[in-house]
């Protein structure tokens, strides 16, 4: 393969985002780790195929996953595969998944994404290693890690050649995984939820400021609308002092210092907690107080305080380096591709499109798809929004409803125990929702047992 023929995880799925190449799932929020918002965070081990589409390339690597068997029914339960995506992975997390599993009886368990956390296959992330970073690979990987988890289930319980009903999750990137594995691999699961999912590659990603400014508000926005005039008037004249002001000091390129800032914004909307920015902000405006200084709180408190977001992952001195380290998936963002990993890496988000279907997903065996959606996530419409046959699609509608809310609750920065919905404005909204998933796996996992049945 030409090397800049590469298209690397968050290449796949590209989208531009206020002048600034955003990437995908804006910014994947890493809570530090607190063993009660995980089922588990027992590490295990599988190796993993490097090149699933060589005949000839048999190196393998290790992958990191885990399993939660708390809920399990032995032994003709079901398996929850919940997919990690574009970040370590450090647990199960206890999310609505805990929920389902115990409602069915089921185990959970959960690989690591290749590349990121501690299931890196080399020792340093050059461009020419990045090679074997793509959502093809990525699908591969979960289709064998089945195969290997149920072969050593059956080994377990001393039976030959049975298969338990296994029914996929994912959110954000990883919901579009979801929705692709079934597309893909129709025979290994019964079932996907798309939670979130972006399957729509777009380049020119307008909707998503459309969104924004829809779930802002007319006085938020405009306070947000003032302080971005704000700092790049004072970035052109009191440059170290407002970079100092939002503790981004280190941040020498304007570029990434705006990116950085505009992305601390959105995020509020975007896990489901519009209030944490609007309220100081329109406050502040009404009592004739400083704009910028009540957003540099803001962004100090919350982005950089209870989120622990790291100026680092802005930085494009940092995402040059090709060092592996826990947190070495921040060097993937579209913004910095020309810069970081030089000329010629670029987004195919036709050829995307074109291989996976986009929001137009289809195929005789494409069907047991749940999509979800919150109202104000601004990556709702880069997911399949309207229902079809067989692959139904639902919007919780509520102030607070975000990325991700059916598994997560509101607000979802920190995550919610247990997905708690009584957080979001309108908890009846995520609860119909959730419902109606309950009733879709129930009928599509009997379904599954029952085809189980008839063929033996």
């Amino acid at each position: 393969m030409d090397k800049f023929s590469i298209l690397l995880l968050f290449i796949l799925v590209s989208y531009y985002y206020s002048g600034f190449f955003f990437h995908v799932e804006a910014r994947t929020v890493v809570l530090k780790n607190n063993n009660n918002k995980y089922l588990t965070q027992t590490e295990l081990w599988f190796n993993q195929t490097l090149d699933h589409y060589s005949p000839t390339d048999h190196r393998k690597f290790g992958q990191r996953y885990y399993e939660f068997l708390d809920h399990f029914r032995v032994p003709d339960g079901p398996i929850f595969l919940v997919i990690c995506g574009e970040a370590t992975c450090n647990g199960i997390t206890n999310d609505y998944v805990s929920v389902l599993a115990k409602k069915f009886g089921a185990a959970v368990v959960s690989p690591e994404h290749r590349y990121y956390g501690k299931s890196s296959p080399f020792k340093s992330l050059t461009t020419e290693n990045l090679r074997f970073l793509s959502s093809k690979q990525a699908l591969f990987d979960l289709a064998v890690f089945r195969q290997y988890y149920q072969e050593s289930l059956n080994a377990k319980l001393n039976r030959p050649n049975v298969e338990n009903p296994w029914f996929v999750f994912g959110v954000s990137y990883a919901g579009a995984l979801s929705a692709w594995f079934r597309l893909k691999f129709p025979h290994l699961t019964c079932g996907s939820l798309a939670s979130s999912a972006v399957v729509l590659a777009i380049y020119n990603y307008t909707e998503f400021d459309k969104q924004i400014g829809e779930s802002a508000g007319p006085d938020c926005k405009a306070a947000l609308q003032e302080i971005t005039g704000l700092v790049e008037k004072e970035l052109e004249t009191n440059k170290k002092a407002v970079k100092a002001m939002f503790g981004a000091a280190e941040l020498q390129n304007d570029g990434d210092f705006l990116y950085f800032i505009a992305d601390a914004a959105v995020t509020a909307f975007q896990y489901g907690n519009p209030d944490v920015v609007c309220s100081p902000l329109v406050e502040a405006k009404k009592a004739g107080k400083d704009l910028l200084e009540a957003y540099a709180s803001y962004v100090k408190d919350y982005y950089l305080g209870s989120l622990g977001v790291s100026t680092d992952t802005y930085d494009q001195r940092h995402l040059k380096s090709t060092a592996i380290s826990e947190d070495s998936g921040d060097r993937y963002h579209l913004d910095l591709c020309k810069n970081v990993f030089g000329e010629g890496v670029y987004p195919n988000v036709d050829a995307t499109n074109i291989y996976y279907g986009g929001t137009k997903i289809a195929g005789q065996s494409c069907s047991k798809i749940i999509f979800t959606n919150g109202s104000q996530d601004p990556w709702r419409h880069a997911s399949k929004q309207t229902s079809s046959p067989d692959m139904p699609s639902y919007i919780m509608t509520c102030h607070n409803c975000g990325h991700g809310t059916d598994l997560r609750g509101c607000p979802q920065s920190p995550l919610c125990l247990e997905g708690n919905a009584q957080n979001c404005s309108s908890p009846d909204a995520v609860q119909k929702v959730r419902q109606q998933i309950i009733e879709h796996m129930d009928l599509w996992l009997s379904q599954c047992k029952d085809a189980a049945r008839s063929s033996i």
